[in-house]
């Protein structure tokens, strides 16, 4: 038996991502002292939704080339097999594989694809709510946030710094602010 939620303004059907109004993006240690942010800006997502929003699937792509850490030196050596190998490995996917109700708090459980590895994953959901644009499309709007460690992935580069410590942090927070439209 499946649990079942109502959500104030939630309609069943296929939504798409509004890449104008999203954003996908990560954070991780640098030094141990500071974050490194950055964002992935080719990317693209759909939620299939039905009356249950327990039941939603999605399904999620980033393209890696277009990793944006405002800095092309990085970015070019993100694309590398040092990380992402772009070449190879050109799409980092998701998948959905459930959705729960934790007290309140939504939780979307999936499977991540990063270089060609599939780990499990928990994104964390606060939704933002629903309306109608100017243009009279149906929007939901919410942000997720998930923590991988990147060795889990593949993604293991790193170098080791004289006072100690290393230049890249483990832990990489994946954070997702989007606006979705129910299509017609």
């Amino acid at each position: 038996m499946t649990d079942t939620v109502s959500i104030p303004g939630f309609k069943a059907g296929t939504w798409t991502v509004d890449p104008s109004h999203s954003e996908v993006g990560f954070s991780v240690r640098h030094m141990l002292i500071s974050k490194v942010k950055g964002t992935f800006d080719t990317f693209d997502a759909t939620f299939v939704t039905t009356e249950n929003p327990l039941e939603t699937k999605v399904t999620a792509e980033a393209d890696v080339a277009s990793v944006n850490t405002n800095d092309k030196n990085r970015d070019g050596h993100l694309a590398t097999n040092d990380f992402f190998n772009a070449p190879e490995f050109p799409k980092i996917t998701f998948v959905s594989t459930g959705v729960r109700n934790e007290g309140g708090d939504f939780k979307v459980d999936g499977d991540l694809t990063i270089k060609g590895v599939t780990k499990p994953v928990t994104f964390d959901v606060d939704f933002g709510g629903f309306g109608t644009d100017a243009y009279g499309n149906y929007k939901a709007g919410f942000e997720a946030k998930t923590e991988i460690d990147r060795n889990d992935f593949g993604v293991n580069w790193n170098a080791a710094l004289e006072t100690g410590g290393v230049l890249v942090g483990d832990k990489v927070t994946i954070t997702l602010d989007i606006q979705a439209a129910l299509q017609a």
